[in-house]
């Protein structure tokens, strides 16, 4: 994968992939995955929920590296996870970026998948 030149410049020249959600790669700087590590790790152990998601987490990242090109070598199982074949769509994200397969990425942004309106009403109290 080819990460564009103005992600690139935020992440560094190496940085963590993991399993994200909705199916998608997480793409983290290195300090902002420093930041989510000390969070995951504060979660109670005793909490079923906390351990099966510390494990989804961590037991998917991974540090890579970019070359020269720009190029990103994804690991087997988080292309499998993401159900990469082919072309992938880079979304930057706030503090992290996404990859998604494109077909993945269609299918979720599709107009009877995604309710922008609906969804930032449901969250206006914690937005605004």
């Amino acid at each position: 994968m080819i990460i564009p030149a103005r992600l690139r410049e935020g992440l560094g020249e190496s940085f963590i992939i993991t399993r994200g959600l909705d199916g998608c790669i997480f793409v983290y700087h290195r300090d902002e995955w420093s930041r989510i590590e000390q969070k995951v790790k504060e979660l109670p152990l005793a909490r079923g929920d906390a351990r099966a998601f510390t494990r989804y987490l961590f037991s998917g990242a991974a540090e890579v590296e970019i070359d020269r090109q720009g190029r990103v070598l994804i690991p087997q199982a988080l292309r499998e996870h993401a159900a990469i074949e082919k072309e992938v769509m880079i979304i930057g994200v706030s503090n992290r970026v996404e990859v998604w397969s494109e077909e993945a990425w269609r299918k979720y942004t599709s107009a009877e998948n995604l309710d922008f309106e609906a969804a930032a009403e449901k969250l206006a109290d914690l937005l605004f």
